[in-house]
């Protein structure tokens, strides 16, 4: 796969971000007091948010993988 460098350096600095703000995110979102109930059990708030992270930290991975894909094909 061919791509300038430039290209295939935004993809990598694009991965490396998903890859540090999310984890940080989830983090804030398991500490909010709606990501549990009075019985302690995780809600939907806190679900929702999880698939959110796991969905953008897999497509980060690809994005990655991409960019060292086109950086070293």
């Amino acid at each position: 796969m061919s791509l300038p460098v430039a290209w295939s350096v935004v993809l990598l600095l694009t991965a490396a971000w998903n890859l540090l703000i999310w984890p940080r995110f989830l983090a804030r979102v398991a500490a909010d007091p709606r990501a549990r109930d009075a019985a302690g059990r995780r809600t939907r708030f806190f679900t929702v948010h999880a698939v959110l992270v796991a969905v953008s930290l897999v497509l980060a991975l690809a994005v990655g993988v991409l960019g060292v894909a086109t950086l070293v094909g």
